[in-house]
């Protein structure tokens, strides 16, 4: 049975590996004072950030980020789901499949206009489960660091 909740102050032991896991996967080194503060972030209801788990039998398998934030193009506000990994050897479960429907939900429950994401062109299993339930929105995305 497959439990998905957002994080509480408790969660962090079980939420670090599985964003450390997450960082690994895509090659990134985010800093653990970035990630620190990522933390608290999820757990300030006055941030726009959320996070959720999803736990199958007592373990956490898998993890969510989303941001709400406006948009000049809809007077609801879009959510971004940032962040979704689950377990290398869990997948292929429907974990994903439920994170994401998970965002939706919440999206629709804070009456969003629109849940969207991004992923490497090299994530092809993801990308196989993303074709299924969402629309590829032809965007190109750029972007500079500073």
């Amino acid at each position: 049975m497959l439990d998905i909740r957002p994080v509480t102050p408790a969660d962090h032991a079980v939420w670090l590996p599985l964003w450390q896991a997450y960082q690994r996967f895509y090659q990134a080194e985010i800093p653990a004072e970035t990630s620190a503060l990522t933390w608290q972030r999820f757990l300030d209801p006055a941030e726009p950030m959320h996070a959720a788990l999803a736990w199958q039998d007592g373990e956490a398998v898998g993890v969510v980020h989303f941001i709400y934030h406006r948009s000049c193009w809809t007077s609801g506000d879009y959510c971004y789901l940032q962040d979704l990994f689950v377990a290398e050897h869990i997948r292929g479960g429907g974990i994903g499949r439920a994170l994401i429907e998970h965002v939706y939900a919440q999206a629709r429950a804070a009456s969003a206009s629109r849940v969207h994401w991004l992923t490497q062109e090299t994530n092809y299993q993801g990308r196989m489960l993303y074709d299924r339930i969402g629309d590829r929105s032809g965007f190109i995305q750029y972007r500079k660091l500073f």
